[in-house]
């Protein structure tokens, strides 16, 4: 992960409601009280996941699923970046245990007492450690949720939960990020192999063998307590993500809703046992010339059931500048935003949020080409998340 500061997070301790303990919550407070949210309701309302999820086509109702050991798993996410900017994959060669021990290392902590929490707080002009979401201080409003950002090792913060008893959540942890990095470059090369590219156009990523690559990453836990009143809470606003993919787990409760160019609504992505949501960022969208949205996407709560999530978030070493891939780029296909690097861009969504990626665009696209990021990010009041 890029060595970052950003302001965004500016006196994040000076509101007590900001670390309410929001499990312990009857009554929702007015400083958690959002308008009622459209679609706030899931299209398929059951909150248990399928057990057995089925691959499928891209359609106007479901986010497809796509197996990776499918012969046309390329052709498919290709499909899916371009129409959808979001898809689950399936036969991703991470282990049902890993993944539910995961899930149970985040419980574990977020369970915690909030006085414990709060030791590993993160600071004010920090990335890593626990807190509300980032994009909390540009809304009236606080969101119904808590957050645990792990930069690297997780040992420091580890010590400060759990002094005489770290070892296990490091574990797990550094097992997780391990396996998502071989993975996370595996899918990117999948995407990137969808538009033709190769090794030698992008040098720095690495081969998609599944070697892990040269991407720096960030993990970030999510949990979302039981609300009193779902319909007026909101677990994480609409943004976009500034990275070039998210690997997203989801518990088996219903809250991820996405919205994409010609949909009416939200629609929800229902959790899969075993399957994993990959997001389109805001950084391929700028090595894909517009080609592929970031997807828009938001997290709602439920009244009865919690939801916890472990997002990692994937992107280029610091120093590597992102730009339209050269194959790309044409007479007829201008590139359409300047060379940033993630950096950069992350200070450029501080400042700008759903704005971020129109303040590099160098054109508009000319002769039909269709930026697929221009109408969605603007729908909805969307607001990127900053990181």
């Amino acid at each position: 992960m890029p060595s970052i500061k950003l302001s965004s997070d500016s006196n994040i301790t000076s509101n007590p409601h900001k670390f309410l303990d929001l499990s312990s919550v009857t009554e929702l407070p007015d400083t958690h009280a959002w308008t009622p949210q459209p679609d706030h309701e899931c299209s398929s309302p059951t909150p248990t996941p399928t057990p057995t999820p089925t691959p499928s086509k891209c359609n106007d109702e479901s986010v497809p699923i796509i197996d990776l050991n499918n012969e046309n798993a390329t052709e498919l996410i290709g499909h899916a970046c371009r129409t959808w900017g979001v898809f689950q994959i399936i036969n991703h060669n991470i282990s049902q245990k890993l993944l539910d021990e995961v899930e149970l290392a985040g419980k574990r902590l977020f369970s915690l007492p909030m006085q414990q929490k709060l030791r590993a707080a993160r600071p004010h002009d920090g990335i890593s450690g626990y807190g509300v979401a980032r994009i909390s201080s540009f809304f009236p409003k606080l969101m119904w949720s808590e957050g645990f950002t792990i930069l690297g090792s997780p040992l420091e913060h580890a010590l400060q939960l759990w002094p005489q008893d770290y070892h296990k959540f490091c574990d797990t942890i550094e097992k997780y990020q391990k396996e998502m990095q071989k993975l996370a470059n595996r899918v990117m090369w999948l995407m990137l192999g969808s538009l033709g590219i190769t090794e030698e156009d992008l040098n720095w990523a690495g081969g998609g063998g599944g070697g892990g690559g040269g991407g720096c990453a960030a993990l970030q836990l999510n949990s979302y307590p039981a609300c009193p009143e779902p319909e007026r809470a909101m677990g994480l606003a609409a943004h976009t993500d500034s990275t070039i993919l998210t690997i997203l787990q989801q518990s088996n409760t219903s809250g991820l809703q996405v919205t994409r160019e010609g949909a009416v609504g939200w629609i929800t992505v229902p959790p899969h046992r075993g399957a994993l949501v990959i997001h389109v960022g805001d950084l391929m969208h700028i090595l894909s010339n517009g080609l592929y949205p970031s997807v828009l996407h938001r997290a709602v709560v439920n009244r009865t059931r919690h939801r916890l999530s472990v997002a990692y978030l994937y992107g280029p070493p610091s120093s590597v500048k992102i730009s339209p891939l050269t194959k790309l780029v044409d007479n007829l296909h201008p590139p359409l935003y300047r060379p940033i690097t993630w950096s950069e861009y992350l200070g450029t969504k501080a400042k700008h949020f759903d704005k971020a990626l129109k303040s590099v665009r160098l054109c508009a696209p000319r002769n039909g080409f269709v930026d697929n990021n221009n109408n969605n990010n603007n729908d909805h009041n969307s607001t990127v998340k900053v990181g």
